[in-house]
């Protein structure tokens, strides 16, 4: 029973691991996005044009991208203790 218990682990932690490299990813590609478009709206602002839908973008992108972060170290935390019951097992 302890080697199908070990090997559901494994397999657990190499999906938590491919979950992690996706979020890393997606994470980075938000920020870029985030600078993209406060750079774009610092244009706007400066060419006197109404900014309050670009603020209000920017300014979701950047607390979607907190949740993101949260869930990226809830991934983390996983992988941790998946690994930790691999040797401690």
């Amino acid at each position: 029973m302890a080697s199908a218990e070990h090997a559901s682990w494994a397999q657990q932690l190499q999906s938590e691991r491919a979950l992690l490299a996706k979020a890393e990813i997606d994470i980075e590609e938000g920020w870029r996005r985030v600078r993209n478009q406060q750079e774009l709206l610092d244009w706007l602002q400066q060419a006197g044009h109404d900014t309050e839908q670009a603020e209000r973008l920017v300014n979701l992108l950047k607390r979607t991208l907190v949740e993101w972060e949260r869930h990226r170290t809830l991934i983390v935390q996983r992988v941790a203790y998946l690994e930790d019951q691999l040797t401690s097992h």
